[in-house]
């Protein structure tokens, strides 16, 4: 099956009615503004009829507009520069709320993430994770937030994780190098795709190590060197990426690891919290204040 849209819209060009191929060029031209503008409005922009549009979808194959909306979207995600995605953003929200429609997005993409990512492939990374003599977690530039975070957590339940957030081919390798067929590396990206990530993965993956993406969809490069594959839908939003599904993904990743090892790591925490109370790592200021109150009352 050809998926890429440039590709279906070449084959098809020849059997295009004439308003449909006003619609195929303009999309070949502008692809990055035809992504997010609605049937109407892309009719609108080349002098056809909504419905045209509607038809020009299923003439290439695609399930109706939104899915060939979809596909224009996937073919941009990695290409636009900084300057081009405030552009989109401004085009895609424009006056409207920007708070509220921001958090719909969020909204959205945790709900495709539930849709698209494969129950199969979750629990054998958390079966592989579980076994491994060595975690490898891989995140760079704008997703090392949130390797640091699955980390973070990880560096509780095992003893055997090491973070790589640098984007240094020299200072990636001295760190994973020792990696075996024993080990795990956790690869994360996002467009635009970091190349040092691609590179970690392969280099896992040749090493005989179980390699894991955490991805936005199965077109990512890091999908090639993957054994296990999670989809956690992210976008852009203006010049950053939202990461509130991968963040969402991972927060389960963590949570299925700590059921899967409950016993062990229920005992310790139960050390850890001894540890926190003696060094007062927590406040209980808040608890303090609410007695004040009570106080204050009588």
């Amino acid at each position: 099956m050809i998926t890429h849209l440039l590709t279906r819209i070449d084959l098809m060009m020849n059997s295009l009615s004439k308003g449909q191929k006003r619609i195929a060029l303009f999309i070949e031209e502008h692809y990055d503004k035809a992504a997010f503008m609605t049937a109407s409005k892309l009719g609108e922009t080349v002098g056809v009829s909504e419905s045209t549009v509607v038809r020009f979808a299923t003439e290439l194959g695609y399930d109706g507009y939104p899915k060939l909306q979809k596909a224009m979207q996937e073919m941009i995600r990695n290409k636009l520069t900084s300057v081009q995605r405030i552009e989109v953003t401004s085009n895609r929200i424009g006056n409207d709320n920007v708070l509220d429609s921001v958090l719909n997005q969020d909204i959205d993409k945790i709900r495709r993430t539930i849709e698209e990512t494969s129950h199969e492939d979750f629990a054998r990374a958390v079966d592989e994770i579980c076994k491994a003599e060595r975690i490898y977690i891989f995140g760079v530039r704008s997703t090392a937030a949130i390797a640091n975070f699955l980390a973070y957590y990880f560096e509780m339940i095992f003893d055997n994780v090491r973070v790589i957030t640098s984007g240094s081919q020299t200072e990636t390798f001295e760190q994973i190098f020792r990696i075996t067929d024993k080990d795990v590396m956790i690869g994360i990206s996002f467009p635009r795709y970091s190349s040092m990530s691609v590179e970690a993965m392969d280099f896992a993956r040749s090493r005989g190590a179980h390699a894991i993406a955490i991805t936005d969809s199965m077109v990512s490069p890091l999908v090639q060197s993957a054994d296990s594959v999670l989809i956690a839908r992210s976008d852009m939003a203006s010049i950053v990426d939202s990461l509130v599904a991968p963040l969402s993904l991972i927060n389960a990743l963590i949570v299925a690891t700590v059921l899967k090892k409950k016993d062990e790591v229920s005992d310790t925490f139960r050390r850890l919290e001894l540890v926190w109370n003696r060094d007062g790592v927590y406040t209980n200021r808040e608890m303090e204040i609410v007695g004040n109150i009570e106080d204050d009352d009588k």
